[in-house]
């Protein structure tokens, strides 16, 4: 989970943008990669006693684009198994492109990992309920996710690496 600089630091626009306060708009959701399997088909869409054991992994990305346009990725994998037999894989790569202006480098970071996922989210599970539906099996409802702890967890994953990256040295 981090955030790349790919383009030049230097605002675009007008020049206004500082004078107006900070500005934050979504111009684009997209999905970037999407991919289902099904592969104990049919014998997985017989329904069994029990529930199915569900596992959802998340990862983020950001990166600047150019300017004033940044890209977030939300990565969302979910894996399915009943009695030990894997009903579905499914993957998502769900991008947002947004416009921010007058925001400052310390809060850059946590606006791109915490506030874009929470805003394309929505839209990422509905993508991901719609095809596993499609494949077959019953709904699925992805629990909300809370970002802002998934992002102090890259935090101090950063300061740990940090850390013994200089003992190391």
């Amino acid at each position: 989970m981090s955030v790349s600089d790919t383009g030049s630091n230097a605002p675009a626009g007008n020049g206004n943008a500082a004078a107006q306060g900070p500005q934050f708009r979504v111009l684009v959701q997209y999905v970037k990669d999407l991919s289902f399997e099904n592969p104990n088909a049919p014998s997985s869409l017989v329904q069994r006693p029990g529930k199915p054991e569900i596992s959802v992994h998340v990862d983020l990305n950001a990166r600047r684009l150019s300017g004033d346009q940044f890209e977030t990725e939300l990565r969302l994998a979910v894996e399915s198994k009943q009695e030990g037999q894997v009903q579905f894989i499914v993957e998502l790569v769900y991008g947002g492109l947004f416009l921010i202006q007058g925001v400052g480098d310390e809060n850059l970071e946590p606006l791109l990992l915490i506030e874009c996922p929470r805003i394309i989210f929505p839209f990422a599970r509905r993508i991901l309920s719609d095809v596993v539906r499609d494949g077959g099996f019953p709904l699925l409802n992805i629990e909300p996710i809370d970002f802002a702890t998934i992002y102090r967890q890259q935090l101090q994953r950063r300061a740990a690496e940090q850390a013994s990256g200089n003992l190391a040295n």
